[in-house]
């Protein structure tokens, strides 16, 4: 006969009561365990908490406790998401304190940027079983079946991750003159908190140390050299220090940045697809073309070979080519979509490069890149003028970014000026634009404060100096007081500007050590995190609920009569009993309506 089970201490009830769902192998075998022995259940009790019978009221009170402990646990898991949401840069790539490996932090994974050759050797020499792990991240996300892509911090989908960023969602994702600065709201693929590899901080603005230097160099061997200062008595000692100082930065910033393009060369990338830094690509070809230009004649005592000139204006015009072709063509990239004052970058090469090709004695290249020059920068500046309402590359802060207008129509005054060895009226008319533009610069203090130091800085310091290099030329021309005054004014501004630079950069590298932060700009997502969208969705979905409850209870009781009325002629095929059961319910409905809105 088989033993019925002890019935279980009533001590233990007030106790001990473990309320969990109990699953339903385990209830079959408390089921049909009538025939085991006492023995293996109290082991068996010993081993796990007791599972008792309950009263059926009591069973319903337990759902309903459970039911709400799992409400609560869905209601805190939906807030700690949007904690973790609200932390940019720490919701992908596994950074945040939820990710953590033997109690601590998980280092990042850096090589999610790193060249493309590289990481698909890494990923062959790991085993097959690893490889599929690399689609999923640590926390147990499949971003595979996701928009996000490459997040680094243990796996990632290399693919997705090296595919071009819309110049869109840099605007959308990005913020400052520089769109150097994430907004709150968005997610990057490596951490804030957390210094990253050097040549990964290496920007490409770096190149406009060597556009300001450089330009010096140019600056004051026109201020030795040229009658209208000649009686400043300029040693051409100056020139030479500050031509051989730049051309060491040059080859130091080239050499680093082509560290970059081997080892990181995805992040090189990133950047030639954000609207403000492709401009930079530029500033290399620049900056041999005015060394070339501001050789002191010690070292070149001779006219240059037409061989420099083409040396560094081949990879500038194939580059200029593919630019202006976007520019032209249209679609996501074209100018009304990613114009920045920084564009003039991409223009003033040309101005430059005629002004090279004519003192290497090719006078019709040099009208053909004046030309070239001068029609895109007419584009250009109107362009960035009139501030189109689908362009938002322009943004709402002041900054000296502005001072990038100034440097192509000086350019152009001087280009033409050397090409036909006159001043006459079109150069003339380029140079009262550019210091029409300068002084409307200058009256308004507030452009050059409240931001913080950047290396891209320097790169606005070389319109300063061209327009002082141009405003020598008129004093050349237009011998007097007013124009002397004027260009040796307009050349210590330049100057100064220039080394108040220099000392703070050298504050912030050495110092401060500062001078390189977190390239944020480069680590943003492909596109926005949808968990994010959802949360920002279903945060405005009780609003919209509860202007529909208050629109609802305005109408009158009458309106809900006529509109089941109306449904109710519209089913004119029922049954009689249907029909009969419909007039019930409306009678029923016109009487509970009015109760329910008071």
């Amino acid at each position: 006969m088989a033993m019925k089970p002890a019935s279980p201490n009533p001590h233990i009830d007030d106790h001990f009561v473990d309320i969990q769902v109990v699953p339903e192998e385990e209830q079959e075998q408390e089921v049909g365990g009538g025939m085991s022995s006492p023995k293996n259940k109290v082991g068996k009790r010993s081993n796990r908490p007791i599972k008792l019978k309950q009263h059926r009221s009591f069973n319903r009170q337990v759902s309903l406790e459970t039911g709400f402990s799992v409400l609560n646990k869905e209601s805190k898991a939906k807030d700690d998401q949007r904690r973790m949401l609200s932390r940019s840069g720490q919701s992908l790539g596994g950074f945040g304190s939820n990710n953590r490996e033997g109690g601590g932090m998980r280092k990042a994974d850096f090589s999610i940027f790193r060249t493309k050759s590289t990481l698909s050797k890494q990923n062959s020499l790991l085993p097959p079983s690893l490889r599929r792990d690399q689609s999923s991240i640590g926390n147990g996300i499949d971003f595979h079946k996701t928009d996000h892509h490459g997040l680094g911090g243990g796996g990632f989908d290399d693919e997705s991750v090296n595919k071009s960023v819309p110049a869109g969602r840099y605007f959308a994702a990005l913020r400052g003159p520089e769109l150097d600065q994430v907004k709150d709201y968005e997610d990057i693929l490596l951490p804030k908190d957390e210094l990253w590899p050097f040549l990964l901080r290496f920007p490409i603005g770096c190149f406009g140390i060597c556009l300001g230097l450089s330009s010096q160099a140019i600056l004051w061997k026109s201020l030795a050299s040229s009658p209208a200062t000649k009686f400043l008595h300029i040693t051409p000692l100056i020139n030479l220090i500050i031509w051989i100082f730049a051309l060491i930065i040059l080859l130091l910033v080239s050499v680093t940045y082509a560290l970059k393009c081997a080892f990181y060369f995805e992040a090189v990338r990133r950047e030639y697809f954000h609207p403000v830094r492709v401009n930079f690509f530029f500033a290399p070809w620049v900056v041999c073309m005015f060394l070339a230009i501001g050789v002191p004649p010690i070292l070149a005592p001779q006219p240059l070979h037409p061989a420099i000139w083409c040396t560094f204006m081949a990879p500038y015009f194939f580059l200029e080519l593919k630019i202006y072709g976007q520019w032209l063509s249209g679609g996501k990239r074209r100018l009304c979509k990613v114009a920045n004052p920084s564009s003039h970058l991409s223009v003033v090469g040309n101005f430059v490069g005629a002004i090279l090709a004519s003192k290497v004695g090719w006078q019709e290249p040099a009208k053909f890149l004046w030309a070239v020059g001068f029609a895109h920068y007419l584009v250009v500046f109107v362009t960035l003028y009139q501030r189109l309402p689908t362009s938002e590359a322009l943004p709402k802060e002041l900054h000296p970014v502005y001072s990038m207008f100034i440097a192509a129509p000086s350019a152009a005054s001087i280009a033409w000026e050397t090409i036909y060895d006159e001043s006459d009226g079109l150069s003339r008319t380029c140079f009262f634009i550019a210091l029409f533009l300068y002084i409307s610069l200058v009256v308004r203090i507030n452009f050059f404060r409240g931001f913080r130091f950047s290396v891209a800085w320097w790169s606005y310091t070389f319109p300063m100096t061209t327009i002082s290099l141009a405003t020598i030329k008129y004093a050349e021309q237009v011998p007097c007081v007013l124009s002397k005054v004027l260009a040796l004014g307009l050349s210590f501004m330049s100057s100064a500007m220039v080394s108040v630079l220099f000392v703070s950069t050298l504050l912030h590298a050495f110092v401060w050590q500062s001078l390189f932060p977190n390239d944020l700009a480069i680590a943003i997502t492909k596109r926005r995190n949808n968990d994010a969208g959802k949360v920002f969705s279903k945060e405005k979905r009780p609003f919209k609920k509860a202007y529909d409850l208050r629109r609802w209870a305005k109408q009158s009781p009458l309106s809900f009569v006529s509109s089941s009325v109306s449904k109710n002629n519209s089913v004119s095929k029922a049954s009689d009993g249907e029909k009969e059961m419909s007039g019930h319910l409306l009678e029923l409905r016109s009487h509970n309506i009015p109760k329910q809105i008071q």
